[in-house]
């Protein structure tokens, strides 16, 4: 009998994942069968899928999005995949690095408590882009946090409207590979209400580089100045986003491990 293949749900302020531990990196998965594990009226449900594997002895996170396409790093979904290591007693508590395709992020992962992760350099590409949703357009920022982000601000989050598809943004050409879309709302004392539409997935309740693009852009809009830090509401809970002085980031926030569920019957 074929030994089942085991999926793990889980999610970081609401921004939800299905995980497989793959250490000996032989499990492979077509686009269609995470599309499929994703979906939420067919499937498990959820807005990416990660394959836990290893590449040169360092753990190394596959992430995709619910799609199935690849994408180059997920701050929630690091924390996520750190959190089961830790509660699966696979890796000990403490501080210790992630591969990605955007680069080795390193993490301070507690048993119990909030996860930092040190996610790099967050950069602002020096163009300004617009995006329109229900026949409004903004202007506003184009962010690099090792995938791309186009961040707006809005008066009030009731501005925004639904999502009919994916919110219209150009250039175009800025962002050939597609672009997770923000929407900002500044509250007092560095604190802000974010939106956010991604790329692969469509609206999630949070999206970790997505914070970290938030606090560069309500930096740069509001003072200016490095070091900052930003209490960030995503409609999935509570980030905290630091921003150096030579604009590296670094997130926390929770990660929660929930249930296990035999993906066998997603990958016939």
């Amino acid at each position: 009998m074929t030994k089942p293949v085991i999926g793990t749900y889980g999610h970081g302020t609401e921004n939800d994942f299905v995980l497989v531990y793959d250490p000996e990196n032989s499990f492979t998965i077509s686009e269609a069968q995470i599309s499929a594990i994703c979906n939420r009226s067919t499937g498990i449900g959820a807005d990416g899928f990660i394959r836990i594997t290893k590449a040169d002895g360092k753990w190394f996170m596959d992430y995709r999005n619910a799609d199935g396409s690849i994408a180059e790093m997920c701050g929630n979904g690091i924390r996520v995949m750190a959190k089961y290591l830790v509660t699966r007693d696979i890796q000990p508590e403490g501080i210790f690095a992630i591969d990605t395709r955007a680069g080795i992020k390193h993490l301070r992962v507690p048993r119990d408590g909030d996860i930092s992760v040190n996610m790099g350099h967050v950069t602002d590409e020096m163009e300004e882009i617009e995006v329109s949703n229900n026949g409004h357009t903004w202007s506003g920022y184009n962010i690099n946090v090792g995938n791309p982000h186009a961040v707006v601000f809005v008066d009030s989050m009731d501005d925004i409207g639904s999502f009919i598809g994916a919110p219209a943004v150009s250039p175009a050409s800025s962002y050939p590979q597609g672009v997770n879309v923000e929407f900002v709302e500044i509250l007092p004392n560095f604190e802000a209400k974010m939106r956010v539409h991604e790329r692969g997935s469509g609206e999630t309740r949070s999206c970790g580089t997505g914070t970290c693009a938030v606090a560069l852009a309500a930096t740069l809009k509001t003072n200016g100045k490095l070091p900052s830090r930003w209490t960030i509401y995503p409609p999935g809970g509570r980030l905290i986003v630091d921003i150096d002085g030579h604009s590296n980031a670094t997130l926390t926030g929770p990660a929660v491990i929930l249930e296990d569920h035999d993906l066998t019957k997603y990958l016939s």
